[in-house]
C-alpha cells in the first residue's frame, strides 16, 4: 500500500487539499490512498471550514509521497521553526515524492528542497518565494525528478495526476482524471492534463 500524505495548515486552501487528495484516493483499490495530514488535530480553511486532520504531522516520515498545500497562514508556517525542524526530519526525498501547491513552495524553499529547481505557486505567494532565490514559472506545474510544484488552486488535478502517474502509471492518471472531469469535456481534459504533466513522467516525455 502506497499512502500519500496532503499537509494540510491551518488557514488551508479546501481546492488545494481536497482536490488533490479526492483525486488520488480514487486509487484505493489499485493501493494509493491519500491522507490530510495536519500539525493540530484539527485545523480550519481560509473559509472557516473546520475539519480533524486523518494523520498527525509525524505521518510525514511514514507516507512514500508528500504533498504541501496552501493556505493563507503559509507565511506563519515558514516562520514557526519548529514545525520546519519536523517537517525537515520527517522529510526524506531520497526515498519520497514531494509536491507542492500554490504557496507550499515556500515551504519546499525554506526547506532547501528546491535548489536551483524553478517552481510554480500562485500569483500571491510569487514574490515570497522568488525573495528564496527560486525562479517562478508563469505555467502551472513543473516537476523535476522526484520534486514538483504546481500554480494555481486548480492546478491540483496536476499535481495529483503527477502523483498517480508516478506510483500506478499514466493509464491510471488518465482514467481517474476522464472520471473527474466535466461531461463533454472528457478527453480534451484527459489530454490538457496529461500534457501539463509531461515533462514530469520519464514515460510521456
Amino acid at each position: 500500500m502506497l499512502q500519500v500524505a496532503v499537509v494540510t495548515f491551518d488557514g488551508f486552501n479546501e481546492l488545494d487539499s481536497f482536490i488533490a487528495s479526492a483525486m488520488i484516493n480514487r486509487c484505493r483499490r489499485d493501493g494509493l490512498t491519500a491522507y490530510i495530514t495536519t500539525p493540530t488535530p484539527t485545523v480550519s480553511s481560509m473559509n472557516g471550514v473546520e475539519i480533524t486532520g486523518q494523520r498527525p504531522l509525524s505521518f510525514v516520515g511514514e507516507a512514500d509521497v508528500v504533498l504541501i498545500g496552501s493556505g493563507i497562514k503559509t507565511r506563519d508556517v515558514v516562520a514557526d521553526d519548529t514545525l520546519i525542524d519536523s517537517l525537515s526530519l520527517s522529510l526524506d526525498p531520497s526515498r519520497q515524492l514531494i509536491g507542492s501547491q500554490c504557496s507550499g513552495a515556500l515551504v519546499l524553499a525554506r526547506l532547501g528542497l528546491l535548489a536551483s529547481m524553478p517552481a510554480c505557486t500562485d500569483v500571491n505567494s510569487r514574490p515570497y518565494v522568488e525573495e528564496c532565490g527560486v525562479a517562478v514559472l508563469d505555467e502551472p506545474f513543473h516537476a523535476e525528478g522526484d520534486i514538483a510544484t504546481a500554480g494555481g488552486c486548480l492546478a491540483s488535478q496536476y499535481l495529483a495526476a503527477w502523483v498517480i502517474s508516478r506510483t500506478l502509471g499514466a493509464e491510471a492518471a488518465r482514467s481517474v482524471v476522464d472520471y473527474v472531469a466535466p461531461v463533454g469535456e472528457r478527453e480534451e481534459t484527459a489530454e490538457r492534463v496529461m500534457n501539463a504533466i509531461r515533462t514530469g513522467i520519464p514515460a510521456l516525455r
